[in-house]
């Protein structure tokens, strides 16, 4: 009877928590995004590396959220690269599978930081089920993850925002609880142990603060060509953009420190505005519905609005 009650309660969650998920991860104006290698500064040492854990559940939790074109860590970018000059040299059968170079999307965003603090045993968390996200039973225990983070903008390497998460876990006996994400990697064979659920929570904390924060982050595109009234935009669907969404377009004047060559503040002329009519996958056409087409030149600056 108790295990009748508690799949009926699961399936209730799962009804209401999964259509509210989709939905949140639905629309909004993406940025490329990359996770460096987070440092142990905690001196923990387990069966699994805490770094390497942090960045693989960052870069699958930042990919589910839908709101970030998440590229390969640094090491995978890096084995990229050495593909592409191993194609490159000539060595390779080539044709149409092989790498080329010239085409690898740039972060926008770098994320970076350190565990700072851990503490719980790494011991088994017991049995339990999870189902599409949650969980289902297992053993006591408890464990704690510091982490702080930083969102770094790569054209200037600024740090636009940082935070220190704690995650925390605690198990009893039995419970029925959402656990955070739904990503496959393992700890070293064992992602159920308390201080990886603790570093879970962490990065579910630190996840939901930088997607606060891009409503504060510049999103920018430029003009890839003008025809008539069509204006083609270098941002598509994988960017985010939407049939209906308005830009405005301008001339971007860039003010520098002359001491030190810093860029202190933007300041756009608006020349027009702009709907988008068409989406691809990387591209958009949009029409002028205000200004002057005319004026409007390869090569200008598309702010949202």
């Amino acid at each position: 009877m108790k295990g009748t009650i508690r799949l009926l309660v699961l399936m209730a969650i799962v009804g209401m928590v999964l259509p509210v998920q989709a939905e949140e991860a639905a629309g909004g104006l993406r940025y490329s995004i990359t996770v460096s290698k987070f440092e142990n500064r905690a001196g923990w040492t387990g069966y699994w590396s805490l770094g390497d854990a942090w960045g693989t559940v960052m870069t699958d939790m930042l990919n589910q959220t839908g709101k970030f074109i998440v590229l390969g860590e640094t090491d995978m970018r890096a084995a990229a690269m050495e593909e592409q000059d191993f194609a490159a040299s000539g060595r390779t059968a080539g044709g149409k599978k092989a790498p080329v170079t010239g085409q690898m999307t740039p972060a926008q965003l770098l994320v970076k930081g350190a565990i700072t603090h851990v503490q719980g045993d790494t011991g088994n968390a017991g049995g339990g089920i999870r189902i599409k996200g949650f969980r289902i039973g297992g053993g006591g225990g408890k464990g704690e993850v510091n982490a702080t983070i930083y969102i770094v903008e790569s054209t200037t390497g600024q740090v636009l925002a940082s935070k220190s998460v704690v995650g925390t876990y605690k198990r009893s006996s039995m419970d029925v609880g959402y656990a955070t994400g739904d990503w496959g990697a393992e700890f070293g064979g064992n992602k159920k142990d308390n201080v990886g659920l603790a570093l879970q929570d962490a990065v579910a904390q630190a996840v939901a603060f930088m997607i606060k924060q891009l409503p504060n982050i510049p999103w920018t595109g430029s003009v890839v060509l003008v025809k008539g009234n069509k204006v083609y935009i270098n941002r598509g669907a994988r960017e985010g953009v939407t049939v209906g969404q308005t830009f405005t377009v301008g001339e971007v004047e860039i003010i520098r420190d002359p001491d030190t060559g810093e860029v202190l503040d933007e300041s756009m002329t608006e020349i027009a505005r702009l709907k988008v009519n068409k989406v691809k996958e990387k591209l958009s056409i949009a029409s002028v519905t205000s200004g002057s087409a005319a004026a409007v030149e390869t090569g200008m600056t598309i702010h949202r609005r």
